[in-house]
């Protein structure tokens, strides 16, 4: 894997906290090409038993893969991906179909990024300091969500999904999806969201929602630059942002995956200089000065 930016992503660490049948290990995947390099990473948040997580991560890249349309035309296989992963969950006899799993995907090929996502994890670009959010929270509530939620027969009661769920999107969840083929309140279709990245793209927080439950992207991204300035770790970044929402007594579990794209640490950021006309005489900004330096 090159360590130039134009290529491919330069590392990615997760960090997993909690009870692990819960949250799963994200998928890496690399392949080499004459013209790029690519890679995915993948973080589930199971719900309803450890099912439909096992079965989506053990299989969810190899129908990327297959799909007709890869690598043609990336945007649709993963669509594809998904809906094939949920109905093949549906299909396997040994497994409970009740059992859930929303799905957050990152794929990278050189300077392309495709983001794709299910549920309520979330995926943050770290843009020179300020959070760019590349994916939506699909809560049953969202201002999205809802109508098609509606529009499907189904009901939103006290921010749940038919007074069951938390989640408007969601691989498997069977006891609460019409036959295969129909369209169902609960869906298992992906939104994404691709863009070229560019030198001012530095870092990719992704998190599920025990992370941004209690912070903000912003601030996500804001300790994620401090310490990735101090070491340039993915792994110590992604433990730090494990322990800060520990700190605000988050209530679920935690994973969360940084993505660097430089071997160097984020620079410092330049703070613009401006010119203000003076509204305020010299005393009375000698006495600012004193009550500042009296509080020092």
């Amino acid at each position: 894997m090159r360590n130039d930016k134009s290529e491919t992503a330069e590392s990615t660490k997760v960090v997993l906290m909690g009870k692990p049948p819960r949250y799963l290990p994200p998928i890496r995947h690399c392949m080499s090409s004459t013209q790029l390099a690519s890679t995915a990473e993948v973080v589930f948040d199971g719900h309803g038993g450890i099912d439909a997580a096992l079965f989506v991560r053990e299989n969810i890249l190899r129908f990327i893969l297959e799909d007709s349309h890869f690598p043609i035309c990336v945007n649709k296989a993963i669509k594809s991906a998904f809906l094939r992963a949920d109905h093949a969950f549906a299909d396997a006899a040994s497994l409970d179909s009740s059992s859930g799993t929303t799905a957050l995907t990152a794929l990278i090929f050189g300077r392309m990024m495709l983001i794709a996502n299910a549920g309520d994890c979330r995926a943050v670009l770290g843009k020179r300091g300020k959070a760019v959010e590349l994916s939506k929270d699909h809560k049953p509530d969202s201002f999205s969500e809802r109508p098609r939620i509606e529009k499907l027969g189904g009901v939103v009661y006290d921010g749940y999904l038919n007074g069951q769920l938390s989640v408007a999107r969601a691989i498997g969840d069977w006891h609460m999806k019409d036959p295969e083929g129909s369209s169902s309140p609960l869906s298992a279709e992906p939104e994404l969201q691709d863009m070229v990245l560019n030198e001012e793209d530095e870092f990719l927080i992704l998190g599920c929602d025990g992370l941004w439950d209690v912070m903000s992207s912003q601030c996500a991204v804001t300790i994620a630059r401090k310490e990735l300035m101090l070491h340039n770790d993915p792994e110590r970044c992604s433990r730090e942002l494990v322990r800060e929402a520990l700190k605000r007594n988050t209530c679920d579990n935690l994973t969360v995956v940084t993505v660097c794209f430089s071997p160097d640490p984020p620079p410092a950021l330049e703070i613009p200089k401006f010119q203000f006309k003076r509204c305020i005489s010299a005393e009375s900004l000698d006495l600012l000065q004193d009550l500042l330096d009296s509080n020092i």
